[in-house]
Formats: structure tokens, sequence, C-alpha cells
């Protein structure tokens, strides 16, 4: 992989990862206003797939390495 690569990367992982932080603050501030619970449901199932893809990512920044 590239030097140009791991920095698209790793600047794509920073951005999935504020944005995992940013849906984390909105689902809460939609539980304690009450909101209808399907649509926080829904919220998380939008912030599981972000977390999937900061998973992918980590997995290609950081190589299995057998030792």
């Amino acid at each position: 992989m590239s030097d140009q690569d791991q920095a698209e990367n790793r600047l794509d992982f920073a951005r999935l990862k504020q944005d995992h932080l940013d849906f984390d603050a909105a689902i809460n501030a939609m539980i304690e206003t009450g909101c209808d619970p399907l649509v926080v449901q829904r919220m998380k199932k939008k912030k599981l797939a972000i977390k999937d893809q900061l998973q992918k990512l980590e997995d290609q920044i950081i190589p299995d390495i057998i030792a």
C-alpha cells in the first residue's frame, strides 16, 4: 500500500470516527428527549454501519503481522 493510500485511509478513519461520535451524541440526545424509538433504532443501525467501516479501515491501516 502506498503512502498516499495510507494517508487517505487514515483521513477516512478520522472522519468516520468523528461521525461515529456525532451519531452517539445524537442518539443520546434523542433518548433524553423521548424521541420515537423507531428513529432511535435506525440511528443506532447507522452508527453500527459506521463502526463496521471503521473496523475495515483499521484492518487496512494496521496489517496482520505473523510473528
